[in-house]
């Protein structure tokens, strides 16, 4: 009897797990409205990552040209290159894996977030926006409470009351001076401090009827040609990069595809092979006596990570075709390859690529690991 039952329930539940999904679970497939749909809000996920990148993680470091290069960027693959020389132009160790410029911006806007924040985030506020560009000062004068004051001679002197405010010393600051003295005032009382270039601003007793505010005795051109600096994104460590900045976003109009290959020759050298790729369709031909020419002029540098120059070489690639055949040769694809040896370790490879007959450019810069082969 017990053996029956067993039996029952073993066919019930194979004929349980025979049957159908219900109707509703079935997954339908996606119509074209749909897809274009999902790809549209996925494009829209990442411009706003990228838009992210630029108003918040490097608002107060990116300079006003890398700005507007970075603005007519076309795809996200040309932006990724941005971003990764962007960091790469200010990395101060650039032979090594690490990027201490990246790490200690980072790390200062998780600090502004902690220390500054008053209804808005840290980064946001003026004293944050300040020890993003330029890092904690060498000293601050602190007075959280406000309170009794007494003036120094160049703002007036004589005692007063203050709202609460801060004064960090800086005792050197690129293209804006030495000994640096900038001053937040939080004048609503509200933890929100606000850099004022007015020492007045401070004063409580401004507000009274009646009071009359000492003179201070300062240049007011001056100090505003010293607050515009302060505001302006710190200067670039390495300006020999700034033209492969540039040129990943004003040249990349000619489409190229680029490949590394290794092979072993002896235990301390390898070959490194560089293949080019450029689809003919992409090129811009000339007509000339029965044929179309198309010409590419090709500029390829390999250095090391501390920038030494390894090897150089340039080369022109030309694509012949019959006048006739025209629509044919531009069909396929133009392949160049270029042997290099080199020690096992790390390069900077950098190309630029050139169609003569349509102005198209392309530059390309990659890191290249040389492998060590037993």
């Amino acid at each position: 009897m017990h053996c029956k039952t067993l039996a029952i329930f073993c066919a019930t539940c194979f004929l349980a797990s025979a049957q159908p999904p219900p109707r509703d679970t079935i997954a339908k497939p996606l119509s074209e409205k749909e897809k274009k749909k999902r790809d549209r809000n996925l494009g829209k996920e990442l411009s706003s990552a990228y838009d992210s990148w630029e108003k918040s993680d490097v608002a107060y470091i990116i300079t006003d040209e890398e700005r507007q290069a970075f603005h007519r960027l076309s795809n996200d693959e040309e932006r990724d290159r941005f971003v990764e020389q962007f960091w790469l132009r200010r990395d101060p160790t650039p032979d090594t894996e690490e990027n201490e410029f990246k790490e200690e911006h980072y790390r200062r806007i998780a600090y502004a977030n902690e220390r500054f924040a008053s209804g808005i985030p840290g980064w946001k506020t003026d004293r944050g926006q300040i020890y993003i560009r330029y890092g904690p000062p060498a000293e601050i004068e602190s007075h959280p409470a406000g309170g009794q004051y007494q003036r120094s001679l160049e703002e007036g002197g004589g005692a007063t009351v203050t709202f609460p405010f801060e004064k960090w010393r800086y005792r050197y600051l690129e293209n804006v001076g030495t000994d640096i003295v900038i001053e937040f005032v939080d004048c609503t009382n509200s933890g929100e401090y606000r850099m004022t270039t007015d020492p007045s601003e401070k004063d409580a007793l401004s507000h009274v009827p009646g009071y009359q505010q000492p003179r201070a005795q300062r240049n007011q051109f001056e100090i505003l040609e010293r607050d515009v600096n302060l505001r302006r994104p710190p200067a670039v460590k390495f300006k020999d990069l700034e033209a492969a900045v540039t040129s990943s976003i004003r040249y990349d109009t000619l489409p190229m595809k680029v490949k590394t290959d290794f092979v072993a020759v002896t235990p301390t050298s390898v070959l490194s092979n560089i293949t080019l790729q450029f689809e003919r369709k992409d090129l811009q031909f000339q007509q000339k006596e029965g044929y179309s020419k198309a010409v590419i002029n090709l500029y390829a540098r390999i250095s090391t990570m501390s920038r030494r120059t390894v090897n150089i070489f340039e080369d022109v690639i030309a694509v012949d075709a019959l006048t006739g055949t025209l629509e044919k040769a531009t069909a396929g694809l133009s392949i160049y390859q270029k042997a290099a040896p080199l020690a096992p370790g790390r390069y900077r490879l950098n190309i630029a690529a050139k169609d003569v007959v349509g102005g198209n450019t392309a530059s390309y810069e990659t890191v290249l690991d040389v492998p060590q082969f037993e």
